[in-house]
């Protein structure tokens, strides 16, 4: 799998422009995707002097990335055809700002490990939900107002 990797509150603690601290399991994580043959690709915000801090910051901790902020590493990107897509083509991103924040780490490993990356940990060994695996959830009006859910005849 091809998988990228945000930096900044996914790797480390959101501390931008400085970094922050490395969120538990995170490099033993990704080094041992790595090890599984997935191709890791940064993708950040970061450019210039604080994308080669970060970089490095993750290479003395043995994280090497397949690629930076490209899709491979012989992409050129400063010399791509106007109006090319810059959105990156991967398997899956691992992000803190995914819909639902970022799962632990391990939880993480786990999706991937299992072949399942898309289903979540509330899944039944099929990978899909079954009846009883589903997590009490809030409404949506319940996340909104804060209130109880009243109940429908």
């Amino acid at each position: 799998m091809t998988i990228a990797t945000d930096f900044d509150g996914t790797i480390v603690t959101h501390e931008y422009p400085r970094i922050g601290k490395e969120i538990p399991f995170a490099i033993e994580t990704l080094k041992m995707l790595i090890k599984e043959r997935h191709r890791i690709v940064l993708w950040t915000v970061r450019e210039g002097k604080l994308l080669d801090e970060a970089v490095e910051w993750c290479r003395e901790r043995g994280v090497e990335f397949y690629a930076v902020n490209r899709d491979y590493p012989e992409e050129d990107v400063e010399h791509l055809p106007q109006g090319f897509s810059r959105k990156i083509k991967v398997d899956l991103f691992i992000d803190d700002r995914n819909l639902g924040g970022i799962p632990d780490w391990g939880t993480i490993y786990r999706m991937i490990h299992s072949g399942h990356p898309h289903h979540t940990p509330a899944h039944n060994e099929e990978g899909c939900y079954g009846e009883n695996s589903l997590p009490k959830r809030k409404s949506f009006f319940q996340y909104i107002f804060g209130t109880k859910e009243v109940k429908r005849r």
